[in-house]
C-alpha cells in the first residue's frame, strides 16, 4: 500500500504565493509520473503540471509561467510551486503518482487534497 501525504494549502492574496508539497510512502520499488490536479466547486478535476521521473514537465496554459512543478526521487516527494495566485486558482489540489510497487504492480494513487483559496 502507498500512502501520499500532501501539504501547504491555505489562504491567500491574489498576487501572492503558496508551495505544496506530496510525500509518498509505503511499498514503492520506484516512483514513475508525479502529478497536480485540483478541482474547483462544480468543476470537473483537471490537470495542473506534471513531471516525469527524469524531470520533463508539462503544465495546464493557465498556469504556465506562474507555476512550477519539481520532484526529489530521494524523499519520493513533488513540489508545486504557485506564484502570481489568481483567485480562478481557488480550487482543493491533488496529488497523483504513479507507482511501481515492491511487487512491481503499477498503479496510480491519490492524495486526499489540500484547499488552495485565493482571495480578491
Amino acid at each position: 500500500q502507498v500512502q501520499l501525504v500532501e501539504s501547504g494549502g491555505g489562504l491567500v492574496q491574489a498576487g501572492g504565493s503558496l508551495r505544496l508539497s506530496c510525500a509518498a510512502s509505503g511499498s514503492i520499488f520506484l516512483i514513475n509520473a508525479m502529478g497536480w490536479y485540483r478541482q474547483a466547486p462544480g468543476k470537473q478535476r483537471e490537470l495542473v503540471a506534471g513531471i516525469t521521473r527524469g524531470g520533463n514537465t508539462n503544465y495546464a496554459d493557465s498556469v504556465k509561467g506562474r507555476f512550477t512543478i519539481s520532484r526529489d526521487n530521494a524523499k519520493n516527494t513533488v513540489y508545486l510551486q504557485m506564484n502570481s495566485l489568481k483567485p480562478e486558482d481557488t480550487a482543493v489540489y491533488y496529488c497523483n503518482s504513479h507507482v511501481t510497487s515492491a511487487h512491481l504492480d503499477q498503479m496510480d494513487y491519490w492524495g486526499q487534497g489540500t484547499q488552495v483559496t485565493v482571495s480578491s
